[in-house]
């Protein structure tokens, strides 16, 4: 029993890796602000960035721990908890999109 316990805690670790590495390149817009920084927004540093790691942390921990219930099967429950973790990984990218005012370098021009 104590390895399935590990396998939840390194499916959490996993999750927990892998949403903010998927998160991170469409953050950076926000971090650095794009044309000389207008745009920058660190709120995405300490109000998202906790969310998608919980979030990353607890999607696979949570089917692991509801699936130990109905299914029994560790490989099974696990297989269910990656593919979790790559649906919410995705679904991360596809919902979620910093906020991006219009770039004053691109205007009307003169």
């Amino acid at each position: 029993m104590r390895d399935v316990g590990a396998g939840g805690c390194l499916l959490a670790l996993l999750g927990a890796a892998a949403a903010p590495v998927a998160w991170a390149p469409r953050a950076a817009v926000s971090v650095d602000g794009g044309f000389e920084g207008h745009a920058r927004d660190l709120s995405v540093l300490y109000v998202d960035l906790p969310l998608v790691v919980l979030g990353g942390a607890l999607l696979p921990l949570g089917v692991w721990v509801l699936g130990l219930r109905w299914v029994r099967r560790p490989w099974v429950v696990a297989l269910a908890a990656v593919a979790a973790l790559g649906l919410g990984v995705w679904g991360l990218t596809e919902w979620w999109s910093p906020r991006r005012p219009p770039d004053p370098g691109y205007g009307s021009g003169i």
